[in-house]
């Protein structure tokens, strides 16, 4: 068999689950203007830099903040990451082979829509595209790579 070291451990995949399914769920929320929802959770974070629209310009310094979109959005990309490079129970080459090339498609089409949106898209919508961006990449590559297995156990079951 191949040798998978770059892959966490089968067990892990449930921990991403875990976290990226409350973590999308809390993106949508966000995404349809939960004004309650983003007001929890305001702390007091360093900030490299903050530049706020008609405001001060802050560097180096301690700001309040409210910090549940940071959370959200790095569990989904940790959540994401987990789900889509854990081994499946029965990871050989194909396997590898199907993960590659889902990955490979997961990046051409995500660009392609970037493209797309670029020349489509302007001002906050043009913005809210780039936040997306953040994680659709890990995202059509999770669905590409499960569509994939699925149809491939399909197939197999239906072999026997």
């Amino acid at each position: 068999t191949m040798k998978t070291n770059f892959l966490f451990p089968n067990s892990w995949k449930k921990i991403g689950w875990i976290i990226f399914i409350p973590s999308l769920i809390g993106a949508i929320l966000l995404s349809m203007n939960f004004e309650v929802f983003s007001q929890i959770l305001k702390i007091k974070v360093f900030a490299l830099v903050e530049i706020q629209l008609f405001d001060n310009q802050n560097y180096f310094k301690i700001i309040e903040n409210h910090i549940i979109d940071e959370i959200i959005l790095i569990g989904i990309i940790v959540g994401g990451i987990l789900i889509g490079f854990s081994k499946l129970k029965n990871e050989d080459e194909f396997i590898s082979k199907i993960r590659y090339e889902s990955l490979v498609w997961a990046t051409y089409f995500n660009y392609l829509l970037i493209i797309i949106f670029t020349t489509l898209l302007y001002g906050f919508t043009f913005l809210n595209v780039v936040f997306y961006n953040l994680f659709t990449l890990l995202l059509f590559f999770i669905i590409r790579f499960h569509y994939q297995i699925y149809k491939l156990n399909k197939f197999n079951s239906d072999e026997e």
